[in-house]
């Protein structure tokens, strides 16, 4: 089996590759026998080359690893293709914290105005990608973490239909840990999560048919002792009677999420701009060190994850058992598994509605609970949205779309409806301003 990456000189892409290597030790079935990597930044994807030659010293079977030298070259014969593309780099991510910042409203990468930004200079160079697939590699399934990924998988999918699936970490994170606060194996529980990604609810967690999350939510104890309990608060959660995607902190606490942005001396985006460019210039300089450079970096990554919103709930150190990085790579891998093997398993996955949220149409990506098989992947129904749950969704729903109608028809008007319709913007005036100085 051939995957390719598409970002291939991404920080993250050793994680996917140590998934790859877990299979190779395993001997597992239609595992991964090459991967090719494309970035349009080749001095970067040198250096991850060096990070994964590392990694797979001594495993037998270990994944051919390839560099492509242009899109098509990367695309042509692919089993699949995993898009992680960063237009405008790091660079970029702090233009799209910052400006939003500077006009008072929250900056972030995938919510509010920054996410908004970075859909309307990302979208297009999807679509372009999504082409190209259909165009060499018609028989290719897309996996996309491309953020903001709902936005830009449903853009995606207008080219490629059901052959391009969008995946998080954020939901698999979520339910990892709702389950270790209970003492039961996530492997034998099923549940109920549903929204679009980065704004989602697990609703239900039950092992034997019976629903263990009530009892959870009302354990102040045992949401003390995970993520999303310490960030919500025992009482909050409660008052929901679900477990929300950490995400969502920006839209419940918004005024305070917004003050520790403010006061924090650097944004996410200009402390990952920074370390990176340390990482990959040192790896440069001394490439034999290259994995050990990128594993320190890596921790620390982790480490600071979110920082802001721990700031603004009491302040707290992640748990060392959230620090070992990815989730996504162990989602797509389950993902590729499932469709190459027909191995039917459930997943949670950003895809096209169908009739799962009755208010939304077909083609509407959201992130749901599905059943995936060589067919793809079928979101399962669940309980009704509450009118709060519903009510988001169909807002965030109508600045993705309005997102992707900006960027590829160059609308300006509708790049205005897009952040000024989000409910982390209070302003039209603020969003003209915030189009203005970002070059929209």
């Amino acid at each position: 089996m051939r995957l390719t990456i598409l970002g291939g000189g991404g920080f993250r892409v050793p994680l996917v590759h140590r998934a790859l290597l877990d299979d190779a030790r395993r001997d597992a079935p239609g595992r991964c026998t090459e991967l090719v990597l494309y970035d349009t930044d080749s001095a970067r994807m040198a250096v991850i080359a060096s990070v994964l030659g590392t990694q797979a010293a001594g495993v037998a079977g270990a994944p051919a690893v390839r560099l492509a030298g242009s899109l098509d070259e990367a695309l042509r014969g692919a089993d699949f293709v995993f898009s992680a593309i960063r237009v405008g780099g790091t660079a970029g991510r702090v233009l799209d914290e910052r400006i939003p910042l500077a006009e008072g409203v929250l900056g972030q990468e995938t919510v509010g105005a920054g996410g908004v930004l970075y859909g309307l200079r990302t979208v297009l160079v999807a679509m372009d990608i999504a082409e190209r697939v259909a165009a060499v590699a018609p028989d290719a399934w897309v996996i996309n973490f491309t953020n903001p990924a709902g936005m830009v998988t449903e853009a995606m999918s207008a080219v490629l239909g059901e052959r391009v699936i969008g995946i998080c970490d954020s939901p698999v994170g979520l339910v990892r840990r709702a389950a270790r606060a209970l003492g039961v194996e996530q492997a034998g529980a099923e549940f109920d999560y549903i929204g679009l990604n980065h704004l989602g609810w697990l609703r239900s967690l039950r092992v034997g048919g019976e629903d263990l999350l009530p009892g959870l939510l009302a354990d102040e104890a045992a949401l003390a002792t995970f993520e999303e309990g310490k960030l919500f608060g025992s009482r909050w959660l409660r008052a929901l009677g679900a477990l929300p995607n950490e995400y969502l902190h920006y839209y419940y606490f918004r005024r305070e999420t917004f003050a520790s942005l403010r006061e924090a001396p650097q944004t996410r985006g200009e402390f990952l701009d920074r370390q990176q460019g340390d990482f990959f210039a040192q790896a440069t300089a001394e490439p034999h060190r290259a994995h050990e450079l990128w594993q320190h970096a890596r921790l620390q990554r982790e480490e600071t994850y979110m920082a802001e919103s721990r700031a603004a709930s009491g302040g707290w150190q992640r748990d060392s058992c959230d620090l070992d990085g990815g989730g996504y790579d162990r989602v797509a891998l389950a993902l590729m598994r499932a469709i190459a093997g027909d191995e039917n398993t459930r997943l949670i996955l950003n895809v096209p509605n169908g009739s799962t949220v009755p208010a939304l149409d077909a083609h509407a990506v959201i992130e749901t609970v599905c059943d995936v098989s060589a067919k793809g992947a079928q979101p399962l129904p669940g309980a009704p949205l509450r009118e709060d749950q519903l009510g988001l969704m169909l807002q965030l729903k109508a600045v993705e779309r309005a997102t992707i109608d900006a960027a590829v028809h160059e609308d300006r008007d509708a790049a205005l409806r897009a952040l000024a319709l989000h409910p982390l913007v209070d302003s039209p005036a603020v969003a003209a301003r915030i189009l203005e100085r970002a070059g929209f």
